[in-house]
C-alpha cells in the first residue's frame, strides 16, 4: 500500500497548497491512503468545519488534529458529525469525537489511523500517550483487520516521538511526528519493520517562524514583550511529509521517504 502523511497545514497558504497540489499527487504517485494534521489549518490555531471540508475534497482520507483540535468551537460539533476527523487519544475524557478508527483504503483494504499527544514540555498534562497507543494496537492488530496502521505523534520532545516510535516498531507500519512545524531528517524503518520520522514538519510557508509571521515572533524573543496577534504567513507553502510503501500481508513498511512539494523547501519525491 501507499501511504502519504502530510504535516500540519498552516493558515490560508498551507491549505492553498493541499488544494493545489494534493489532487495531483494522489494521481502521480498512485496513493492509497493520505492523512493530514490540519490543526493550524484555521489562522494557525483550529480548524473550522469549512476548512476541514477544503482539505478531504482536495482528497485527503483523514484529517488529524492536536493540542489545538478545539480552538475553533464549531469542531466541537463538527467532529461528531464527521467520521474522517480525529481528535488525540488521549485529549481529554468526555472530549466529542474519536482519537481512532479504522478506514477503507484501495481495494478493499483497511487502514487504521490514531493519535496521541505527548506530556514533555506541553501546556498542560495530558492522560498517559503510551498507554494509550498500546490499547488501541491490542484491538487492532497489524496484518489482521487493519493491512496498515498510522500513529501520529503530535508532540514537542524529539525523544518522546522517538520512544513512540520503537514503542510501536513491528506493530505499527508508521509512526510519525507532528507538531513543532520542523521536518527532521531522520526518515528510517525501524528493526521490527516500522517506518518512523520524528517531525514531518508543516504544510505552509518556510519564510517565517514555524509558519508565523517573522516580525511578531522575534519582536517577542528580543523584548519578552507581545505587540499583536501571531499571523501565519502566506507566501508560496511547501508541502512537507513521509511516504511509505507497505507490505499488504504484514502491514510493515517497505520504504519510507521524506515528502517536500514546492515552495522553498528543496522539492522531493517518493
Amino acid at each position: 500500500m501507499k501511504i502519504l502523511f502530510l504535516g500540519d497545514v498552516m493558515g490560508r497558504a498551507g491549505r492553498a497548497a493541499i488544494t493545489e497540489r494534493l489532487p495531483g499527487l494522489r494521481t502521480a504517485w498512485g496513493l492509497d491512503f493520505v492523512v493530514v494534521n490540519g490543526e493550524n489549518a484555521s489562522s494557525g490555531m483550529g480548524l473550522t468545519p469549512e476548512h476541514a471540508k477544503g482539505i478531504l475534497a482536495a482528497g485527503a482520507d483523514c484529517v488529524t488534529l492536536g493540542d489545538h483540535a478545539f480552538d475553533q468551537k464549531d469542531m466541537l460539533q463538527f467532529i461528531e458529525t464527521e467520521a474522517r476527523i480525529l481528535r488525540p487519544l488521549n485529549y481529554a475524557k468526555g472530549a466529542p469525537g474519536r482519537g481512532a478508527k479504522l478506514f477503507n483504503a484501495t481495494g478493499g483494504r483497511k487502514v487504521l489511523v490514531t493519535q496521541a499527544l505527548g506530556q514533555v514540555f506541553m501546556k498542560r498534562p495530558f492522560d498517559d500517550p503510551f498507554s494509550a497507543v498500546e490499547t488501541v494496537l491490542k484491538s487492532h492488530p497489524l496484518g489482521g483487520l487493519a493491512q496498515a496502521i498510522v500513529v501520529d505523534m503530535h508532540c514537542e520532545a524529539t525523544s518522546e516521538k522517538m520512544a513512540m516510535g520503537h514503542w510501536c516498531d513491528g506493530r505499527a507500519s508508521l509512526v510519525v511526528g507532528t507538531h513543532t512545524h520542523v521536518p527532521t531528517g531522520d526518515a528510517q524503518v525501524l528493526p521490527g519493520g516500522t517506518a518512523y520520522l520524528t517531525d514531518a514538519g508543516m504544510c505552509g510557508d518556510y519564510n517565517s517562524v514555524i509558519g508565523m509571521e517573522k516580525a511578531e515572533p522575534m519582536r517577542r524573543f528580543i523584548t519578552g514583550m507581545p505587540k499583536t496577534r501571531f499571523e501565519p504567513a502566506n507566501g508560496e507553502a511547501t508541502l512537507s511529509g513521509v511516504y511509505v510503501e507497505t507490505d499488504d500481508r504484514t502491514g510493515l513498511a517497505k520504504k519510507v521517504s521524506m515528502i517536500r512539494v514546492g515552495g522553498r523547501l528543496q522539492p522531493s519525491a517518493p
